[in-house]
């Protein structure tokens, strides 16, 4: 089957789906994007890694790093594989210089190595067909509306149990300073709301 290949476009906070995220996947010299809801803290694992923070302690993510360098294990590559009743699958293809594993794994986990493994991400053509989102006119106007759209796009099992808040009352230096402490003690799930809402206020500026 036909593989393409796909980049990080977005990751922005759900304010109707509380405690969840909506991850964008853009095909690459392409106009599709690949929706998919996820949760807070998968979200942030992703987040971190992509805004190159540094947490005083290992996230799960990068204690999994760490283990597969440690054994000359390296992820090739990310494979979202299938899509079923509107739940994403997802496969990491590892080598450890002999033999090529591939492992099963929820697509925001899978994500969340790829970033750190610098490893490409694809899926195939027929779910992008499927599930994915011609867009039209500017990027920025669809991760806008990114909320409204991915309810109706693939999610995968996530728990929502963590409430939204609103940051409308704070100043961008406010939320600077906030996201500064919120790293400082190891709040990343908060640390990405944050960021979420600094960068939606630089990108309207």
């Amino acid at each position: 089957m036909k593989k393409v290949k796909l980049d990080i476009v977005g990751l922005s906070y759900s304010q109707t789906q509380s405690g969840a995220y909506a991850l964008v996947l853009g095909e690459v010299n392409g106009r599709r994007r690949l929706p998919i809801i996820i949760g807070a803290f998968e979200a942030q694992a992703i987040a971190i890694e992509m805004e190159k923070m540094t947490p005083t302690r290992p996230l799960t993510h990068d204690l999994f790093k760490t283990f597969a360098l440690a054994y000359n294990v390296e992820i090739r590559e990310v494979l979202i594989y299938n899509l079923v009743e509107g739940v994403f699958f997802a496969k990491i293809i590892c080598f450890d210089g002999n033999v090529v594993q591939e492992l099963d794994a929820r697509t925001s986990d899978a994500i969340a190595l790829a970033v750190r493994f610098n490893a490409n991400i694809y899926t195939y053509e027929f779910i992008l067909s499927s599930a994915g989102i011609l867009i039209e006119g500017e990027e920025f106007l669809f991760l806008e509306n990114i909320d409204n759209i991915s309810k109706e796009q693939g999610s995968e099992d996530i728990n929502t149990s963590i409430p939204g808040t609103s940051y409308k009352s704070y100043t961008l230096e406010d939320l600077q300073s906030k996201l500064q402490q919120a790293i400082a003690d190891e709040a990343y799930e908060l640390a990405a709301r944050l960021r979420d809402e600094i960068n939606k206020r630089n990108a309207s500026q």
